[in-house]
């Protein structure tokens, strides 16, 4: 297990509108904001976008397995957001529902408003934290400065 300690910085909330791509708008404003560190919480509505639901197999590296979706999602999720030697990463994860359908994964690429979605954002301060490229897994994955 690896841990840093910090503190909360400030807080934002958001709203965000009806044909807004999520991810465009968290990462449009975590530039603006100079936001290096940070949760966010999201509800709201969806219209169109992609997620992981999984791996295609339980093997490492993963090879995720992509579901689109479209027509108007109710959401609720997170992201973490973290320094990357490329910048900014977001993980975002999300739970859908429609009808009677559900989906829960990483949302990636393109997650479209629909209606509104309301975020919380919760800046982190003097974390020694940072996405770093891991070989084996061939993703970028969360480091910490400290090991238990």
């Amino acid at each position: 297990m690896q841990y840093s300690e910090g503190r909360l910085g400030r807080v934002f909330v958001l709203k965000m509108d009806d044909g807004e791509d999520l991810i465009e708008s968290l990462q449009k404003f975590l530039r603006e904001k100079e936001i290096g560190s940070c949760m966010a919480l999201f509800i709201g509505a969806l219209r169109e976008g992609r997620a992981v639901t999984g791996p295609e197999q339980p093997v490492i590296p993963p090879v995720p397995h992509f579901v689109n979706f479209d027509d108007g999602w109710e959401t609720f999720g997170m992201a973490t957001v973290y320094p990357s030697a490329d910048g900014l990463k977001l993980h975002i994860h999300s739970a859908l529902g429609r009808g009677e359908e559900a989906l829960t994964g990483c949302i990636r690429e393109k997650a479209n408003v629909y209606l509104t979605v309301e975020m919380v954002i919760f800046e982190f301060s003097g974390l020694k934290a940072a996405r770093t490229w891991d070989e084996k897994a061939e993703l970028f994955l969360l480091s910490l400065e400290k090991k238990l």
